[in-house]
Protein backbone atom coordinates (compact mmCIF):
# COMPACT_ATOMS: atom_id res chain seq x y z
CA UNK A 1 0.00 0.00 0.00
CA UNK A 2 1.28 3.50 -0.87
CA UNK A 3 0.31 4.78 2.38
CA UNK A 4 -0.10 3.18 5.70
CA UNK A 5 -3.67 4.69 7.00
CA UNK A 6 -6.40 5.09 5.33
CA UNK A 7 -10.45 6.09 5.79
CA UNK A 8 -13.47 4.48 4.50
CA UNK A 9 -16.65 5.62 4.71
CA UNK A 10 -20.05 3.75 4.54
CA UNK A 11 -17.68 0.77 6.45
CA UNK A 12 -20.08 -0.26 8.55
CA UNK A 13 -21.64 -2.58 5.93
CA UNK A 14 -21.55 -3.88 2.13
CA UNK A 15 -18.73 -2.97 0.00
CA UNK A 16 -17.16 -0.07 2.62
CA UNK A 17 -17.37 -2.40 5.14
CA UNK A 18 -15.14 -5.45 2.60
CA UNK A 19 -12.52 -2.55 1.85
CA UNK A 20 -11.98 -1.17 5.06
CA UNK A 21 -11.27 -5.23 6.05
CA UNK A 22 -9.31 -5.56 2.36
CA UNK A 23 -6.74 -3.10 3.27
CA UNK A 24 -6.80 -3.82 7.18
CA UNK A 25 -5.31 -7.18 6.19
CA UNK A 26 -2.60 -5.59 3.81
CA UNK A 27 -1.45 -3.94 7.22
CA UNK A 28 -3.11 -0.54 6.49
CA UNK A 29 -4.23 1.05 9.69
CA UNK A 30 -8.02 2.10 8.94
CA UNK A 31 -10.61 4.85 10.18
CA UNK A 32 -13.78 3.22 9.36
CA UNK A 33 -16.69 5.66 9.05
CA UNK A 34 -20.13 5.48 8.52
CA UNK A 35 -23.41 7.09 9.74
CA UNK A 36 -23.98 3.35 12.23
CA UNK A 37 -21.41 3.97 14.43
CA UNK A 38 -22.77 0.43 15.95
CA UNK A 39 -22.25 -1.13 12.05
CA UNK A 40 -18.40 0.77 12.10
CA UNK A 41 -18.01 -0.48 15.42
CA UNK A 42 -18.68 -3.96 14.26
CA UNK A 43 -16.22 -3.74 11.42
CA UNK A 44 -13.94 -2.52 13.82
CA UNK A 45 -14.25 -5.37 15.93
CA UNK A 46 -12.91 -7.79 12.50
CA UNK A 47 -9.61 -6.08 12.70
CA UNK A 48 -9.40 -4.32 16.71
CA UNK A 49 -5.58 -3.93 16.17
CA UNK A 50 -5.77 -1.85 12.50
CA UNK A 51 -9.38 -0.88 12.50
CA UNK A 52 -11.22 2.25 14.41
CA UNK A 53 -14.87 3.22 14.34
CA UNK A 54 -15.69 6.51 13.43
CA UNK A 55 -19.19 8.33 12.97
CA UNK A 56 -20.37 10.38 10.24
CA UNK A 57 -22.72 11.78 8.08
CA UNK A 58 -21.42 12.62 4.56
CA UNK A 59 -24.33 14.84 4.03
CA UNK A 60 -23.35 16.83 6.70
CA UNK A 61 -19.76 19.02 6.04
CA UNK A 62 -19.95 19.62 9.84
CA UNK A 63 -19.59 15.89 10.13
CA UNK A 64 -17.05 15.47 7.62
CA UNK A 65 -14.72 17.75 9.70
CA UNK A 66 -15.65 16.49 12.67
CA UNK A 67 -14.55 12.82 11.01
CA UNK A 68 -11.15 14.40 9.17
CA UNK A 69 -9.82 16.40 12.96
CA UNK A 70 -10.88 13.05 15.12
CA UNK A 71 -8.94 11.01 12.26
CA UNK A 72 -6.03 13.48 12.27
CA UNK A 73 -5.84 13.19 15.89
CA UNK A 74 -5.55 9.44 16.53
CA UNK A 75 -3.81 8.06 13.17
CA UNK A 76 -2.79 10.81 11.39
CA UNK A 77 -2.96 12.46 7.65
CA UNK A 78 -4.25 9.42 5.77
CA UNK A 79 -2.75 8.32 2.46
CA UNK A 80 -5.71 6.86 1.32
CA UNK A 81 -9.33 8.17 1.01
CA UNK A 82 -11.84 5.77 0.26
CA UNK A 83 -16.13 7.08 -0.48
CA UNK A 84 -17.98 4.36 -0.21
CA UNK A 85 -20.90 5.84 1.58
CA UNK A 86 -24.46 5.79 -0.48
CA UNK A 87 -28.02 5.38 -0.37
CA UNK A 88 -30.38 4.70 -2.75
CA UNK A 89 -34.26 3.75 -3.48
CA UNK A 90 -35.73 2.57 -6.69
CA UNK A 91 -38.97 5.05 -8.05
CA UNK A 92 -40.01 6.50 -11.16
CA UNK A 93 -38.85 9.38 -11.59
CA UNK A 94 -42.10 11.49 -11.25
CA UNK A 95 -42.36 10.25 -8.51
CA UNK A 96 -39.96 11.62 -6.89
CA UNK A 97 -40.23 14.24 -4.15
CA UNK A 98 -37.69 17.51 -3.95
CA UNK A 99 -36.55 16.33 -0.60
CA UNK A 100 -35.70 12.52 -2.48
CA UNK A 101 -33.69 14.10 -4.90
CA UNK A 102 -31.73 16.51 -2.36
CA UNK A 103 -31.02 13.17 -0.08
CA UNK A 104 -29.91 11.30 -2.78
CA UNK A 105 -27.46 14.11 -4.35
CA UNK A 106 -26.64 15.21 -0.90
CA UNK A 107 -25.22 11.30 0.07
CA UNK A 108 -24.10 10.25 -3.12
CA UNK A 109 -22.56 12.88 -4.60
CA UNK A 110 -21.67 16.00 -2.31
CA UNK A 111 -20.89 13.18 0.13
CA UNK A 112 -17.57 12.41 -1.82
CA UNK A 113 -17.04 16.70 -2.21
CA UNK A 114 -17.18 16.94 0.74
CA UNK A 115 -14.84 14.34 1.82
CA UNK A 116 -12.36 14.94 -1.08
CA UNK A 117 -12.53 18.85 0.84
CA UNK A 118 -11.83 17.97 4.29
CA UNK A 119 -8.84 15.47 3.29
CA UNK A 120 -7.10 16.39 0.50
CA UNK A 121 -5.60 19.55 1.72
CA UNK A 122 -4.14 17.53 4.38
CA UNK A 123 -2.95 14.74 2.08
CA UNK A 124 -0.97 17.59 -0.31
CA UNK A 125 0.54 19.46 2.58
CA UNK A 126 1.65 16.21 4.14
CA UNK A 127 3.84 15.89 0.49
CA UNK A 128 3.29 11.83 0.58
CA UNK A 129 1.19 11.81 -2.56
CA UNK A 130 -1.77 9.35 -1.81
CA UNK A 131 -4.80 7.57 -3.44
CA UNK A 132 -8.68 8.37 -3.77
CA UNK A 133 -10.86 6.04 -4.45
CA UNK A 134 -14.75 7.35 -5.39
CA UNK A 135 -17.42 4.67 -5.42
CA UNK A 136 -20.00 5.54 -8.29
CA UNK A 137 -22.23 3.15 -10.02
CA UNK A 138 -22.50 1.57 -13.37
CA UNK A 139 -25.87 3.20 -13.09
CA UNK A 140 -23.60 6.72 -13.61
CA UNK A 141 -22.45 5.16 -16.77
CA UNK A 142 -25.46 3.60 -18.96
CA UNK A 143 -28.34 5.00 -16.78
CA UNK A 144 -30.83 3.26 -14.87
CA UNK A 145 -34.74 2.94 -14.87
CA UNK A 146 -35.82 3.82 -11.49
CA UNK A 147 -32.76 5.44 -10.79
CA UNK A 148 -32.41 8.50 -12.89
CA UNK A 149 -31.25 10.93 -9.79
CA UNK A 150 -29.09 8.10 -8.41
CA UNK A 151 -27.71 7.71 -11.71
CA UNK A 152 -27.31 11.70 -12.28
CA UNK A 153 -25.21 11.87 -8.64
CA UNK A 154 -23.17 8.87 -9.67
CA UNK A 155 -22.53 10.40 -12.77
CA UNK A 156 -21.73 12.97 -11.28
CA UNK A 157 -19.18 11.28 -8.95
CA UNK A 158 -17.34 9.72 -12.35
CA UNK A 159 -16.85 13.62 -13.60
CA UNK A 160 -15.66 14.83 -10.25
CA UNK A 161 -13.41 11.66 -10.28
CA UNK A 162 -11.71 12.89 -13.40
CA UNK A 163 -11.29 16.14 -12.64
CA UNK A 164 -9.95 15.83 -9.35
CA UNK A 165 -7.42 13.33 -11.11
CA UNK A 166 -6.13 16.16 -13.44
CA UNK A 167 -5.74 18.75 -10.17
CA UNK A 168 -4.13 16.45 -8.15
CA UNK A 169 -1.46 14.91 -9.92
CA UNK A 170 0.79 17.42 -9.96
CA UNK A 171 1.04 16.66 -6.00
CA UNK A 172 1.32 12.89 -7.11
CA UNK A 173 -2.21 11.97 -5.95
CA UNK A 174 -3.98 9.67 -7.75
CA UNK A 175 -7.99 9.60 -8.16
CA UNK A 176 -10.17 6.67 -9.48
CA UNK A 177 -13.45 5.44 -9.63
CA UNK A 178 -14.83 1.92 -9.57
CA UNK A 179 -18.43 1.42 -10.58
CA UNK A 180 -20.35 -1.33 -9.47
CA UNK A 181 -23.11 -3.19 -10.71
CA UNK A 182 -25.42 -5.11 -8.53
CA UNK A 183 -24.11 -6.88 -5.50
CA UNK A 184 -25.21 -8.36 -2.91
CA UNK A 185 -25.17 -5.79 0.00
CA UNK A 186 -28.05 -4.60 2.20
CA UNK A 187 -28.67 -1.06 0.08
CA UNK A 188 -29.34 -4.20 -2.75
CA UNK A 189 -31.53 -6.41 -0.41
CA UNK A 190 -33.62 -3.25 0.05
CA UNK A 191 -34.88 -3.07 -3.47
CA UNK A 192 -37.79 -4.45 -4.56
CA UNK A 193 -37.69 -8.43 -5.56
CA UNK A 194 -38.88 -8.18 -8.98
CA UNK A 195 -36.13 -5.67 -9.92
CA UNK A 196 -33.91 -8.20 -7.69
CA UNK A 197 -34.73 -10.80 -9.97
CA UNK A 198 -34.30 -8.97 -13.37
CA UNK A 199 -30.80 -7.73 -12.38
CA UNK A 200 -29.50 -10.90 -11.39
CA UNK A 201 -30.65 -12.53 -14.93
CA UNK A 202 -29.46 -10.19 -16.54
CA UNK A 203 -25.75 -10.37 -15.33
CA UNK A 204 -23.86 -13.13 -18.03
CA UNK A 205 -22.74 -14.53 -14.58
CA UNK A 206 -26.71 -15.05 -13.19
CA UNK A 207 -25.32 -13.91 -9.97
CA UNK A 208 -24.57 -11.27 -7.89
CA UNK A 209 -20.82 -9.95 -7.27
CA UNK A 210 -19.69 -10.10 -3.74
CA UNK A 211 -18.38 -7.02 -1.98
CA UNK A 212 -15.06 -8.16 -1.47
CA UNK A 213 -15.08 -8.52 -5.02
CA UNK A 214 -15.70 -4.49 -5.58
CA UNK A 215 -13.00 -4.36 -2.88
CA UNK A 216 -10.53 -6.33 -4.78
CA UNK A 217 -11.11 -3.59 -7.69
CA UNK A 218 -10.50 -0.88 -4.53
CA UNK A 219 -7.71 -2.32 -3.01
CA UNK A 220 -5.96 -2.38 -6.89
CA UNK A 221 -6.45 1.32 -6.85
CA UNK A 222 -5.69 2.00 -3.56
CA UNK A 223 -2.29 0.17 -3.73
CA UNK A 224 1.34 0.52 -5.85
CA UNK A 225 0.48 -1.63 -8.55
CA UNK A 226 -1.95 1.14 -9.82
CA UNK A 227 0.61 4.15 -8.90
CA UNK A 228 0.59 5.65 -12.84
CA UNK A 229 -3.62 4.89 -13.18
CA UNK A 230 -5.88 7.90 -12.18
CA UNK A 231 -8.72 9.11 -13.41
CA UNK A 232 -9.80 5.82 -14.65
CA UNK A 233 -13.56 4.01 -14.16
CA UNK A 234 -13.20 0.75 -13.38
CA UNK A 235 -16.90 -1.17 -14.21
CA UNK A 236 -17.03 -4.54 -11.35
CA UNK A 237 -20.49 -5.56 -13.02
CA UNK A 238 -20.36 -9.16 -14.11
CA UNK A 239 -20.43 -8.17 -17.51
CA UNK A 240 -23.89 -6.49 -17.33
CA UNK A 241 -22.50 -3.18 -18.74
CA UNK A 242 -19.46 -3.46 -21.27
CA UNK A 243 -19.25 0.32 -22.03
CA UNK A 244 -15.59 1.40 -23.23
Amino acid sequence: MTAPTAVVTGAGSGIGRAVALGLAKAGTRVAAADIDTAAAGATASREPGLISAYHVDVASPESVEALRDAVRQSIGTPGILVNAAGWDRSAPFLDATAEFAEKIVAVNYLGQVHMCRAFLPGMVEAGRGGKVVNIASDAGRVGSSGESIYAGAKGGVIALTKSLAREMARHQINVNCVCPGPTDTPLFQAQPEKLREALVRAIPFRRLARPEEVADAVLFFASDAASFITGQVLSVSGGLTMAG
